[in-house]
C-alpha cells in the first residue's frame, strides 16, 4: 500500500482506490473501469474473473474459434485480484506441490511430462507479450533458490537432489556460497540451487494488457458485474445486479474470490500472502548488493518468501504469515496486517543490511486460493455447461496459461490435445474440513510453522520434519 491515504490516490469514481490496490495498479493509473452488464447477453461462453484465467481462457478461446461469442464478467477491474498483486514472478513450479512430491502422486515420468510443460508454458507467455506487444518488463533471469542459514541446506541438497534424480537439472545449477555471493550478496546465504525456467514481469501490464488483446480478438469485458447468483445444466445463465449472460458454457475462474459462492466454499481457502517494496535504490546500493542480473529469489523457509528485483530498481519483498479467517470469508480490510507486514520488512533488512534505512513506499497483499492437496482443480463438464481452473496456491502466473490452453482446448472439443494427458487435467481436489475445524488446523499449522522456521533460524538446527504442522502442511 502507498504510505498515502486511498483518498489521495485515483479512484474509479465510486470510491473504489483501485491505484491503493497495490504498486502495479498505481503504476497504470489511471484506470477507466469498463461498461457494467446491463440487461440480457448471449454468448457461446461467459467467464467470471477478468484475472489471468479468465482472460487467457478468453484469448486461446479466440484463437482457436475466432467467432465464439466469448463474454468475461469481472466484479471490480480486470487485475483487482492476484494477477494483479502478485510478486512478478513467472515460475515453472507445479502450483504448489513440490517436485517430490509431485513424483510420489503420478511417478516420475508424467511428472516429468508435467514440468516440460510448465518449463515451455514460461516460454508461452513471453511468446504472446511479444506478439502482442505487451510490455511487461519481461526479463527471464531464473531464480536463485537460497539456503539462508545452515539449517536450510539440507532442503536445498534435498531439492537439487530430485531435479537431477527426475533429470529435471537442465540448465540448472548447485551453486556454493562463494558462487552465490557472485550472483547477489545476501546475509546468511549458505549456497543456492539456480533455476533459469523463471521470468520477472510487471503483473498488471500483463492483466490489463491481456484484457485489451481479448477485445481486440473480439471478446466482450464487463466490469463493475459481480455475479450474483448462477445456473447450470440445460440452460447455463449468469445472473449480475442488472443483467445476465446465457451460454453454452461458464466458466468460474475467481480464483480466491470465489470463496464467497457456496459451491466453492469448500473447494479452496484465502490464503493471504503480503508484499513490502522499497523506493528505488541508489547505484551504490545495487553495487554493494550485487544481483546484476536480476534472479528472482527465495529462501526454503516453511512459510515461505519471494523476492524481485524490479524493473524500476526497487527490491520486493514478499512473504505468507497472515492469519486465515473464520469461514474462509475474504475482505479488503486482510490485504494488510500490521504483524506480517512489519516481519516482511525485518527480513528484507536481515536479507539485505545495506537496506536498513531505505524507506518502504508501498504495502499491500491479497488473497490466493489453496486447494486441499495444494494443486488445481481443473475440470470441464459439457452437461452441465460448467469449467473451472482455481487453486494455484500462489504460482499461478505461468499456471493459469496453462490452464486457460487446457480449457480452451475442453471447451472446443479438441480430445486430440497433449495437453489432456498432464495430470493437471480434469482432476478435483477433495474438500476442505468444514468450520470451525478447518480454521482451527490451519492456524495451529500457520502459528506452528512460524515457530519452527523461528527455532531454526536461532539454533541453526534444520526442521525435524516430523512435527504435526510439518506433516499436515506437507506438499
Amino acid at each position: 500500500m502507498s504510505m498515502r491515504t486511498a483518498r489521495d490516490l485515483n479512484t474509479d469514481g465510486s470510491g473504489r482506490p483501485y491505484a491503493d490496490v497495490s504498486y502495479w495498479l498505481e503504476d497504470m493509473s489511471p484506470l477507466a473501469p469498463r461498461s457494467e452488464l446491463v440487461g440480457e447477453v448471449d454468448a457461446d461462453v461467459a467467464i467470471l474473473g477478468a484475472g489471468y484465467t479468465g482472460l487467457w481462457t478468453a484469448y486461446y478461446l479466440l484463437q482457436r474459434e475466432p467467432s465464439l461469442r466469448v463474454v468475461v464478467l469481472e466484479a471490480e477491474v480486470a487485475g483487482y485480484g492476484a494477477s494483479g498483486r502478485n510478486g512478478g514472478w513467472c515460475n515453472s513450479s507445479m502450483m504448489g506441490v513440490s517436485v517430490g512430491e509431485m513424483r510420489s502422486r503420478f511417478g516420475p515420468q508424467r511428472t516429468l511430462e508435467m514440468f516440460r510443460e510448465l518449463r515451455h508454458t514460461v516460454e508461452e507467455v513471453g511468446r504472446v507479450c511479444e506478439t502482442e506487444g505487451i510490455d511487461v518488463a519481461w526479463r527471464k533471469a531464473g531464480v536463485l533458490r537460497v539456503a539462508v542459514g545452515a539449517h536450510e541446506v539440507p532442503t536445498l541438497e534435498s531439492r537439487w537432489a530430485t531435479l537431477q534424480e527426475l533429470g529435471l537439472d537442465e540448465g540448472c545449477e548447485r551453486l556454493d556460497t562463494a558462487q552465490l555471493r557472485d550472483r547477489v550478496r545476501l546475509a546468511g546465504g549458505q549456497g543456492a540451487v539456480f533455476d533459469p525456467h523463471v521470468a520477472f514481469h510487471h503483473p498488471a501490464r500483463l492483466v490489463r494488457g491481456l484484457a485489451e488483446r481479448v477485445e481486440s480478438a473480439g471478446g466482450t469485458i464487463f466490469e463493475h458485474s459481480p455475479v450474483t447468483k448462477y445456473t447450470l445444466g440445460a440452460s447455463p445463465t449468469f445472473t449480475t445486479e442488472r443483467g445476465t449472460v446465457r451460454a453454452t458454457t461458464l466458466v468460474f475462474a475467481g480464483e480466491a474470490f470465489m470463496t464467497s459462492l457456496p459451491r466453492f466454499r469448500r473447494s479452496m481457502i484465502p490464503v493471504y500472502s503480503l508484499i513490502a517494496l522499497t523506493e528505488p535504490l541508489s547505484e551504490a546500493q545495487w553495487d554493494e548488493i550485487g544481483w546484476a542480473q536480476g534472479e528472482c529469489l527465495s529462501s526454503h523457509s516453511l512459510t515461505v518468501d519471494y523476492v524481485s528485483r524490479t524493473h524500476d530498481g526497487r527490491v520486493l519483498f514478499g512473504g505468507r504469515g497472515a492469519p486465515y479467517h473464520f469461514g474462509s470469508s475474504v475482505a479488503a480490510d486482510y490485504d494488510r496486517d500490521a504483524d506480517t507486514h512489519a516481519a516482511l520488512r525485518r527480513r528484507l533488512r536481515q536479507w539485505f543490511p545495506v537496506l536498513r534505512d531505505t524507506k518502504i513506499t508501498h504495502e499491500w497483499g491479497g488473497p490466493l486460493g489453496v486447494t486441499r492437496d495444494w494443486m488445481p482443480t481443473l475440470v470441464h463438464d459439457p452437461k452441465q455447461g460448467f469449467a473451472t481452473c482455481h487453486g494455484y496456491a500462489g504460482q499461478g502466473v505461468a499456471p493459469s496459461n496453462l490452464a486457460g490452453r487446457t480449457l480452451a482446448d475442453l471447451i472446443t472439443e479438441r480430445t486430440d490435445s497433449p495437453l489432456l494427458q498432464l495430470p493437471h487435467a480434469q482432476r478435483r481436489a477433495r474438500k476442505w474440513e468444514p468450520e470451525p475445524l478447518r480454521w482451527l488446523g490451519i492456524r495451529t499449522v500457520q502459528r506452528g510453522l512460524a515457530r519452527i522456521d523461528k527455532k531454526s533460524e536461532a539454533t541453526g538446527v534444520p526442521p525435524s520434519g516430523k512435527s504435526l504442522s510439518e506433516r499436515l502442511s506437507r506438499h
